[in-house]
């Protein structure tokens, strides 16, 4: 029997214990909860990050509710994706919109091909990214997550050329001439955009590509 990696044992407990009463109902769903990482909850006050600001704060509000997770929970994860962003030279809402569809924010998702996280990493392709983080389990880690899926989708755009390639790229599915993981992504992103939009706190610079 294969015992469960602590990192994800962890995360698992966590994530019924703050979830949302209704998200626990039958039913709900495996994306229906998710909780903060114990990082987060046992950083000192004097670390934890500046509030969200303004745009951030709609996104945490919408994503919470679009994919019954808390907010107390979705809060870092959209935190993490802009740091992320900022760092690679992305755009957030992209970060954010690649998060959406690989895992409907849930931390511990895990895909039959190998995939595991909130941006889906595949383990074996990856280990000297996760090393560097901290070890294999990092992948369940949300904001090591974030940080490394970030740094590979933005490898793939520099390696092929085109976000739309890179997103195939990140997808596996590069051969695929109808592009529809990333055509599925960018139409994420414009939801994303049009939320912030409707709001009046669009303050996402992007250029045409999206990057």
């Amino acid at each position: 029997m294969k015992i469960p990696a602590p990192a994800v044992v962890a995360a698992a407990a966590l994530l019924i214990a703050a979830a949302p009463p209704d998200a626990l109902a039958p039913g709900a769903g495996a994306a229906a909860a998710c909780i903060a990482p114990p990082q987060w909850e046992s950083v000192p006050a004097a670390a934890v990050p500046e509030p969200l600001d303004a745009a951030q704060q709609i996104l945490v509000e919408h994503l919470s509710r679009r994919f019954a997770v808390a907010a107390s929970a979705t809060e870092p994860m959209v935190a993490a994706a802009y740091r992320a962003a900022h760092e690679v030279g992305l755009d957030p809402l992209l970060v954010l919109a690649v998060i959406s569809i690989e895992s409907r924010f849930n931390p511990i998702a895990e895909s039959s091909m190998g995939a595991q996280g909130l941006m889906q990493i595949i383990p074996r392709f990856h280990l000297d990214k996760l090393r560097a983080a901290g070890g294999e389990d990092a992948v369940f880690d949300p904001e090591a997550n974030i940080q490394i899926g970030a740094r590979i989708l933005q490898e793939y755009v520099h390696r092929t050329g085109t976000l739309e390639a890179g997103l195939q790229f990140y997808n596996g599915a590069l051969r695929d001439s109808s592009a529809q993981y990333a055509a599925k992504v960018m139409a994420e992103r414009e939801r994303l955009e049009q939320v912030l939009r409707a709001r009046g706190t669009l303050t996402v610079a992007t250029n045409q590509k999206g990057i």
